[in-house]
């Protein structure tokens, strides 16, 4: 897959093209991505993604845009996974933001992406003020000499799918719903990194892993399997917060204990999947009581899976 910063060099063919978010790449957008590829491929064009950095709400109210589920790594990662040739990713900026929604279409679309087909969400604005909408790309199609169809939203048990739907199953501990609407167990990767080696004073081993979410989406215990080892998949137990009872940290901390796996690791790029939620994160009156609770939550790991 290959992947391009903005708008500075036209695409090299037509494209078959999607926008949007993209983010947590949920069921719901891998039904689009599908659709965006079996299309792609009738038509022998690349597949090409519009995505946006930062997302558009953090831009425009930073304070209150929701926390992320998936870094632009990450999201990445699972667009090449769904199959996408391009990716095309437009920093979010005033300039951007100022464009009409005609002259997105004229020169985003048909001038730097040179689409032939463009396939988008049910709910998709665009342009200053999100004045532009389906009807508007319809005519503009009709007129300019290039396809538009619109993907209605996709729905699991009545519910919705959609990133908001997925941040607040992960936020309410329902882990295992997150993974419905996902297609896939919620996962956040990151390099192992050397921390204040805690762990081994209160004898069990963590890989502390570095994650680039400012705020991710969940915090707490949890049964995990961890990714990027040899001989992997491996079972772990991991932490997800501030750590409130050891060296409290300003930045969200990933800790895995791995259940089945003893080795130099530090470098290593890892991918932590979540399966289950076993407690929130809290806070102890002393190393003993926190030493004491941790090997609890590893044997109610070991439960879990069984072990």
């Amino acid at each position: 897959m290959l992947v391009y910063r903005g708008f500075s060099q036209t695409a090299h063919s037509a494209t078959v093209l999607t926008i949007g978010n993209f983010d947590g790449v949920h069921l719901g957008h891998r039904a689009l991505l599908a659709r965006l590829t079996a299309a792609a491929a009738a038509a022998g064009l690349p597949a090409a993604v519009l995505t946006f950095e930062p997302h558009p709400r953090e831009f425009f109210a930073p304070e209150s845009a929701p926390s992320r589920l998936s870094t632009l790594r990450e999201k990445l990662e699972l667009l090449a996974d769904d199959g996408t040739d391009l990716v095309h990713v437009c920093h979010f900026n005033a300039g951007f933001a100022a464009l009409t929604a005609n002259e997105f279409i004229e020169r985003v679309l048909l001038g730097a992406l040179r689409i032939r087909h463009l396939i988008i969400g049910d709910d998709f604005r665009f342009g200053a003020g999100r004045t532009g909408n389906f009807d508007l790309l319809a005519e503009s199609g009709a007129r300019l000499g290039f396809r538009v169809e619109a993907m209605e939203s996709v729905t699991l048990d009545g519910e919705r799918v959609s990133s908001s739907a997925v941040r607040d199953a992960l936020q309410a501990g329902r882990i295992e719903h997150a993974a419905r609407l996902l297609g896939r167990p919620y996962a956040i990767d990151g390099r192992v990194v050397h921390g204040d080696k805690i762990g081994r004073q209160l004898g069990f081993h963590t890989a502390n892993i570095r994650i680039k979410h400012e705020r991710p989406p969940l915090q707490g215990v949890f049964a995990v399997e961890v990714k990027g080892l040899p001989g992997g998949p491996h079972r772990g137990a991991a932490n997800l917060g501030y750590r409130p009872s050891a060296h409290q940290v300003v930045r969200p901390l990933l800790e895995v204990h791995l259940l089945d796996f003893n080795a130099d690791i530090y470098g290593a790029h890892l991918i932590v999947r979540f399966l289950h939620k076993m407690r929130d994160e809290m806070k102890f009156p002393d190393f003993s009581a926190l030493r004491a609770q941790i090997a609890q939550d590893v044997a109610d790991v070991k439960a879990y899976f069984q072990l």
